[in-house]
Formats: C-alpha cells, sequence, structure tokens
C-alpha cells in the first residue's frame, strides 16, 4: 500500500491521526517525567517501598510509550519518504485494514508474525 495504492486523502487522514497521537504521547510523557509520588517528607518503609513500586511502574510506562512514539514517528518518516504501507521485510503492501488499525506497521501480517516468533 504504497502512496500509488492509497489514496492521498486516506494518506493525509493517516498522517494527521498519526501527528495527533505523537503529540498525544510527548505530553503524556513530559506529565509522567513531571509528576511525583512522594512528598520529600520522612518516610517509613511501607511508603519507601509504594513509593518504590510507583518509580517502577512510571519507567514502565514511560518506556512504553516512548516505544510508540518512535514508532509513529518511524511511521511519519515512512509517509514522507513514500514508503508508507510497504513492508519492511518482504518489501510487499501492507494491507489498508491493517495500516487501518495499526497506522504505525511496518511488517505485513505474515511478517510480523514471524518477526515476533524469532523473539526479537
Amino acid at each position: 500500500m504504497s502512496h500509488e495504492g492509497m489514496s492521498a486523502q486516506k494518506l493525509a487522514q493517516i498522517k494527521s491521526e498519526l501527528e495527533e497521537r505523537r503529540q498525544e504521547l510527548e505530553q503524556e510523557m513530559t506529565g509522567l517525567y513531571q509528576e511525583k509520588f512522594s512528598d520529600d517528607q520522612v518516610q517509613d518503609v511501607a511508603d519507601q517501598a509504594l513509593s518504590s513500586t510507583m518509580e517502577s511502574l512510571k519507567a514502565s510506562i514511560h518506556d512504553s510509550k516512548n516505544t510508540e512514539f518512535k514508532r509513529i514517528s518511524r511511521a511519519l518518516e515512512m509517509i514522507d519518504e513514500g514508503t508508507y504501507g510497504i513492508c519492511a521485510d518482504c518489501q510487499k503492501p501492507i494491507t489498508e485494514r491493517r495500516l487501518e488499525y495499526y497506522p504505525d506497521a511496518t511488517r505485513c501480517l505474515v511478517c510480523q508474525e514471524a518477526y515476533e516468533e524469532q523473539g526479537a
């Protein structure tokens, strides 16, 4: 589904949605970074454990959002390069249905499953 296989209107819509989601992720990651779980008061062991757990959870959420941010940024680059909708592995078109559900997909379903089976 290169630019030739997808209408310019559909491609513009996908690009707009990706840009909007990327902006949301930037705001969410900034909010996570600035959020504090303790008030810098002396903490007992339970409070310290809770603060540590919450910081670990925050880091995990941030990592997940950062991964999505990178995938979206790559999809936007592919749109600009004219390679959007082409599988990075087999070079065949990614179905428009898959791109509707996963607009940041860089592999067709068959190649994505093979990639995941390799444990990469």
